[in-house]
């Protein structure tokens, strides 16, 4: 199947392929995503928010990001990578990451593969908000209160990543278990 791959066309972090007729798209300069689950000690989930030009609204979603991305870290570990991401956009680091889930973002659009972390023993290490490229706001929102928060950022007119519900599932009591 990968003998008959085209790449249609490239851009800095992405390219368009087609193989055997079924375009999707590849991310490229990464060895990994990860999303990460964290609630506060106080029992807050931290989510973020920021503008997401491909859908041209705010967007409510877990803290996320890229793993072997950055030049000194090509081989950077997903796990390592999740506690990073956390940090930089939330404020909070955590003792540990557990794999929880790892699978296709949208199998029929792209080869992206997510690996969920839940993030555990956090302590505020932070203001978070992203590096200088990101405009995120960080949201602690007590955990029983987060359908009521989502449904009000939606009347508001931001969008919510479906992820953040399954994360109710992973983060509630009894951890969701691991599907890892």
């Amino acid at each position: 199947m990968a003998d008959d791959k085209q790449i249609i066309g490239a851009g800095r972090f992405t390219r368009l392929v087609s193989v055997a007729g079924w375009e999707y798209v590849e991310r490229t300069n990464a060895s990994g995503i990860v999303i990460i689950i964290a609630v506060t000690p106080e029992g807050r989930l931290l989510m973020v928010e920021q503008l997401r030009p491909p859908v041209g609204a705010r967007v409510v979603e877990l803290p996320a990001g890229l793993a072997g991305d950055l030049a000194d870290a090509a081989d950077e570990p997903l796990a390592e990578a999740a506690r990073r991401e956390l940090v930089e956009e939330t404020g909070w680091d955590a003792a540990h990451m557990t794999r929880v889930a790892h699978g296709p973002l949208s199998a029929g659009l792209t080869s992206e593969v997510v690996t969920v972390f839940r993030a555990d023993g956090l302590t505020r290490v932070g203001e978070g908000g992203g590096d200088e490229s990101e405009d995120i706001v960080v949201h602690e929102v007590p955990f029983g209160e987060v359908p009521a928060f989502l449904r009000a950022r939606e009347a508001a007119g931001a969008l919510v990543d479906p992820k953040v519900y399954a994360a109710l599932w992973f983060a509630g009591p009894g951890g969701g278990g691991s599907a890892a």
